[in-house]
């Protein structure tokens, strides 16, 4: 079994664009921080950490599956 060139392909660009995203998303957050309530706060900043930690997990573990074929 060799390995999927398509899904190699999509994440080498999807490492390029992840801290596109990243740096954008940050850069919002860090704007329209102090207009919402506490709650609010906390929501969005657990759920930019769970999904960068996640997104770049992804993309390692799919790295590395698909190279060596698992």
């Amino acid at each position: 079994v060799l390995a999927s060139l398509p899904l190699q392909m999509m994440l080498y660009f999807n490492v390029y664009y992840f801290p596109v995203w990243f740096l954008a998303e940050g850069m919002m957050l860090q704007l329209k921080y102090h207009l919402l309530p506490w709650h609010y706060q906390f929501l969005l900043v657990a759920a930019f950490l769970i999904l960068s930690l996640a997104e770049g997990s992804r993309l390692y573990l799919g790295y590395v599956g698909n190279l060596q074929e698992k």
